[in-house]
């Protein structure tokens, strides 16, 4: 009498299809670097598997595209651990953080393109999680020593620089700017924003704006 091998278990198939997606996102985003325009067929045989099997994970390249986007990101987290945040002064540390972000940028042009695609409030929120608690607790940092101006909130702060390096990505993917422009940019802008009149960062110490001229 055959025997038949018993069907897996729904707890195996599913191990087995986080296993397939995993693979998959790994090929996607190792693929991608080189090769940001290619698409899902192009991923598949770069994860040795069927294009059909791609799409029963990620319905679209959109979606594919925002998986390989959060995957970065967690790689983000892991560079700017090895950054060495919490030492020495606040600005600096905060413009070590923001060069991660164009060293993954240069590493991953795909990101780039990913500026336009629209990912649920709540999703990005999870996804600049990371990058929230580390500017925020720099920020803090900054402003008890001076670095930064004290004045404004420090919510408020966190939100404008993360809005600057959107921006910043913005005019790197409309070909305003290239990675390096937007990086410089970028760098300033921030100082203008955040230091005080005697913060100094590479020589660099941002001036105090001169009230307009009345009656000239």
């Amino acid at each position: 009498m055959t025997q038949v091998s018993p069907a897996p278990s729904g707890g195996r198939r599913r191990a087995d299809a986080e296993r397939s997606r995993v693979a998959i996102l790994d090929a996607a985003v190792r693929l991608l670097a080189g090769q940001p325009d290619a698409g899902m067929a192009a991923v598949a045989t770069a994860a040795g598997v069927t294009r059909q099997t791609v799409y029963a994970h990620f319905p679209s390249r959109d979606a594919l595209l925002i998986a390989v986007v959060d995957r970065i990101s967690e790689q983000a987290t892991a560079a700017m651990d090895a950054a060495g945040l919490d030492d020495g002064p606040a600005i600096p540390a905060l413009l070590r953080l923001q060069q991660v972000t164009w060293q993954l940028y240069q590493a991953h042009p795909v990101l780039v393109d990913a500026t336009r695609l629209t990912v649920p409030a709540e999703h990005d929120r999870r996804r600049h999680h990371d990058v929230h608690q580390r500017l925020t607790r720099l920020i803090q940092r900054g402003q008890a020593s001076g670095e930064i101006d004290p004045q404004a909130p420090a919510s408020w702060l966190v939100a404008a620089v993360i809005a600057l390096g959107h921006t910043a990505g913005e005019q790197v993917a409309a070909g305003r700017l290239n990675i390096r422009q937007a990086a410089q940019v970028l760098k300033t802008a921030t100082l203008r924003l955040l230091a005080t009149q005697q913060a100094t960062i590479d020589g660099e110490t941002p001036q105090p704006r001169q009230p307009p001229a009345i009656g000239r």
